[in-house]
């Protein structure tokens, strides 16, 4: 298969070709796509060709956009500069039998965490509540009622008012109404009115997840449950600190915690991965 740098030999300095980077996101279908891709300051001047290029490798690419920057704020959202093609923003994005909808300029969303969230959904035993906490668009709360069609309920819960809407529509798409009850507010909040609810907490905010861990508690049922914890680390210090902070938090609430299994889900940056720990909760002395 042709490589982008394949593609960009002769219009990039021999020096710097190397750092074209070798992945970005594809989000959309086959008909209307666009593509995400980060940029070091060097390849500036270059991005409108990098761009061109990839809408040369896959057709379905309508836009390129470049990320600017960190993702910012409660809704998580980075800034994007369009570098090639048109200004297409809106797609629907299809993974594993269902379809999701979004504005990629508005809203958080990854695509390469479609295999962990089916591992995630794959964990879910029949007759289960459960809890997604910063539900987004409603990736993991769709993958959950699609690959286990017997869950009692799912609960998801989005602060960002424009994801919240996508999530609404995307449960209709899927025709999932029944089984997913999508929420706008704060976890804080309303996390409190499922006290108890819950056989499993998914919580898949790596940076800042650790400051809901009271709510997702909370929101266990009595006996316990399990909660899907995600945390960002350094390569030298990878799973020692994740399960401790949940372990920490499980001790002050009377519950005992166990590490079902640990696994990087994804690079974020050199040498720092995002990491999802699996941890049993149980309440001591059941």
């Amino acid at each position: 298969m042709v490589t982008l740098r394949d593609k960009l030999k002769g219009y990039l300095p021999d020096n710097i070709l190397g750092m074209v980077p070798t992945s970005f996101d594809i989000v959309g279908s086959k008909g209307k796509a666009v593509a995400i891709i980060e940029l070091p300051d060097e390849l500036e001047p270059y991005s409108k060709i990098i761009g061109e290029k990839i809408m040369e490798i896959h057709k379905s690419v309508k836009a390129v956009y470049r990320k600017m920057g960190e993702r910012k704020g409660e809704y998580r959202v980075r800034e994007l500069v369009l570098i090639a093609g048109e200004e297409v923003r809106e797609v629907i994005h299809r993974e594993h039998g269902y379809v999701l909808k979004l504005d990629v300029t508005q809203v958080y969303f990854s695509p390469r965490e479609a295999t962990e969230r089916q591992r995630v959904a794959g964990k879910v035993k029949p007759g289960e509540n459960v809890i997604v906490m910063f539900a987004g668009v409603g990736p993991y709360a769709i993958a959950i009622a699609r690959k286990q069609p017997l869950v009692n309920k799912v609960v998801a819960i989005e602060i960002n008012p424009v994801a919240y809407k996508y999530m609404v529509e995307n449960i209709r798409l899927n025709k999932l109404e029944d089984k997913i009850l999508p929420i706008l507010g704060d976890v804080r909040l309303e996390a409190l009115k499922f006290s108890g609810f819950a056989d499993r907490v998914v919580m898949p905010l790596p940076k800042g997840a650790y400051m809901f861990l009271q709510e997702a508690f909370g929101s266990l049922k009595p006996s316990g449950g399990v909660i899907h914890f995600y945390f960002w680390d350094r390569e030298d210090t990878l799973f020692q600190r994740g399960f401790e902070v949940v372990r920490k938090v499980a001790e002050l609430k009377g519950y005992q915690a166990s590490l079902l299994e640990a696994r990087v889900v994804a690079p974020y940056a050199p040498h720092v991965y995002k990491v999802v720990f699996d941890v049993q909760i149980k309440k001591v002395g059941i």
